[in-house]
């Protein structure tokens, strides 16, 4: 599900980090992007063609975004979605012919957003799983794995954490499915549950491990990786990465949107545009070859 990197810009985001009172998570920024490396992208015929023509008559892409969950996608100073998955969606837009414009939202949001027609791409850093898919359909995009980050000096095995404050982003796949799971299995074993803490937005989670609230986060391993490279004063890895997933890009479940979109995502992998981005923000040991749909159902 995440991946490995050393990560650019380091002190951008590192107040964000540590400050209480900054809020990532909600408002609709309304605003169009338009990175470098869209600016240089050749539209794809071939994939414009795909698009429902709802989407293609309007002339923009509708992106939902929640960018609290750096270096995927989160917020500059001017309070606008970048991230190298930002970048990605802005050359998504550009191979179709569309003007991207940002939908600002709370992840749990995004895709009801998507099913009730108001957001044509849900782009928040989405594990594709079978119950997600039966909502959506998702575009493939890369791999990543998860990867816990503890207080510096101590010691945490993710695999026997019984007892233990973890902070998670509340409803990501870390708090709905990993914590719980892991808590089950100590109650199951005689041992007291995790405590898990949820907070709104993941730079919130990582600060209360850095400020000892917590003594362990789970988050995707290039969000683990950001914080740790931000406060690696404050916080170490704890344990390997561990089960490697697809993120996906969700749209509309049988709309011919996920084709177009495949189609695009492929182009800018065949052109060199993928792997460039990826290669400029440090996250390229999550890249694929070959853009899938509802890969995450069929493992």
């Amino acid at each position: 599900m995440r991946a490995r990197y050393a990560l650019p810009a380091l002190a951008a985001a590192a107040a964000l980090l540590l400050s209480g009172c900054v809020d990532n998570s909600t408002g609709d920024t309304g605003a169009s992007t338009d990175s470098a490396g869209a600016s240089d992208v050749k539209v794809d015929e071939a994939a414009v063609a795909l698009l429902p023509e709802k989407v293609a008559e309007s002339g923009k892409l509708i992106i939902g975004t929640s960018p609290n969950y750096a270096p995927n996608e989160y917020k500059d100073d001017a309070g606008e979605p970048v991230g190298w998955a930002i970048e990605l969606g802005d050359a998504i837009g550009a191979k179709l012919g569309l003007d991207v414009e940002y939908k600002v939202a709370r992840f749990e949001t995004i895709i009801p957003g998507i099913v009730g027609g108001t957001i044509d791409i849900g782009e928040s850093s989405f594990t594709d799983n079978v119950e997600r898919e039966k909502q959506v359909d998702f575009v493939n995009y890369y791999v990543a794995g998860i990867q816990w980050a503890s207080t510096a000096g101590t010691e945490v095995d993710p695999e026997d954490a019984c007892g233990l404050k973890v902070a998670v982003q509340a409803t990501t796949y870390q708090d709905t499915v990993e914590i719980p799971a892991k808590s089950d299995a100590c109650v199951a074993a005689g041992k007291d549950p995790i405590e898990k803490m949820p907070f709104d937005t993941q730079d919130a989670a990582a600060n209360a491990v850095a400020l000892g609230q917590a003594v362990a986060f789970s988050a995707d391993s290039p969000v683990t990786l950001y914080g740790i490279a931000q406060l690696k004063d404050k916080l170490q890895m704890a344990g390997e990465t561990f089960e490697a997933a697809p993120y996906g890009l969700a749209v509309a479940k049988d709309s011919g949107m996920a084709e177009a979109v495949q189609a695009a995502l492929q182009s800018l992998v065949d052109d060199g545009t993928y792997g460039a981005i990826l290669d400029e923000w440090g996250v390229a040991d999550g890249g694929i070859d070959e853009i899938t749909i509802n890969a995450g159902g069929k493992g």
